[in-house]
């Protein structure tokens, strides 16, 4: 997809840098929910939620980052191997959880684990810089043009808050092109062409698809309790992430937090107490599932759950 976007971006760039042309504006849209049963080699899809992006700097529109984040969401879903989430269903105010231009994301992980979340990740846009280059004689003159993006996205694990991804990423598109009787000094581009600038901010996210998938193999797969009615245990996960009927589950409690008696960072949690093993045999809703108790005692509401 990214070879695409960057595709479509030279062919737009070239229509706006040459002679006045216009060419027509399409867009297209698809929204599809992956209910393809797992490999047998692989965990159930992990939750990720997507914080809303952050901008290094309050000038550019605020759209810029919504649309980033939106085609992020949009292209984690379109692959399949993760369930990417909106933050809204944290139903809290995000803006007071920053500090020094950055999410407390560990803090943000605890309260994103109790909707079954696998890993919170934040985007952040570091700077976007143009270089133009052109031979200043003529009236026909040779421009160079170079559009450069920074970009960070960072993941922590829902369970323990632990970074397993921070990565700092510049991408660099070039276009060569030819303008006419046209001071080019005097180009306001950013101002004048903001659906440009909307495409090269994308692509540089789209480009941290691979990276982030392969840090979750990092993250542990889990699920919760949500509910239990008599000999009917419901669970937070489901088909949509990849729960079969016939699996087996370990139901765990929660372990408790590990701090460093020194420095009092966290250390981690330890694993909690196993109460025994539920068996899938049914799914509801959008993505829960209906369990019966395989072996063990004593389940609660908010229990971990693990493949077995």
């Amino acid at each position: 997809m990214k070879r695409i976007i960057s595709s479509l971006l030279l062919l737009v760039l070239s229509a706006c840098t040459t002679l006045d042309r216009s060419t027509p504006s399409v867009r297209r849209e698809i929204k599809d929910v992956n209910y393809e049963a797992r490999k047998e080699d692989a965990s159930p899809r992990k939750r990720l939620m997507v914080l809303p992006f952050l901008d290094a700097s309050e000038a550019r529109p605020v759209q810029l980052k919504e649309k980033a984040r939106n085609a992020f969401i949009a292209d984690l879903n379109r692959i399949g191997e993760v369930i990417a989430l909106d933050s809204k269903e944290l139903n809290v105010d995000l803006s007071k959880m920053t500090q020094g231009g950055q999410y407390k994301l560990p803090e943000v992980a605890k309260l994103a684990q109790a909707l079954g979340v696998n890993a919170v990740l934040e985007g952040k846009i570091l700077d976007i810089r143009i270089k133009r280059k052109s031979d200043n004689v003529g009236v026909v003159r040779h421009l160079s043009t170079a559009f450069e993006v920074v970009a960070q996205v960072r993941v922590v694990t829902g369970r323990a808050g632990r970074e397993v991804f921070n990565t700092v990423k510049t991408v660099t598109v070039e276009e060569q092109g030819v303008r006419v009787a046209e001071r080019v000094e005097t180009d306001k581009f950013l101002a004048n062409n903001p659906e440009m600038i909307e495409v090269i901010v994308k692509d540089a996210f789209l480009d941290f698809t691979p990276q982030v998938l392969a840090s979750l193999d990092k993250v542990t797969w889990e699920g919760r309790i949500a509910a239990i009615n008599g000999d009917r245990i419901y669970l937070n996960v489901g088909r949509v992430s990849g729960l079969q009927v016939g699996d087996l589950l370990k139901v765990t409690e929660d372990g408790d937090d590990v701090y460093d008696p020194e420095s009092g960072g966290h250390i981690g949690r330890v694993p909690g107490r196993l109460k025994g093993t539920l068996e899938v045999i049914s799914y509801f809703g959008n993505d829960g599932a209906i369990a019966v108790i395989h072996s063990g005692s004593g389940f609660k509401e908010n229990d971990r759950i693990e493949l077995y």
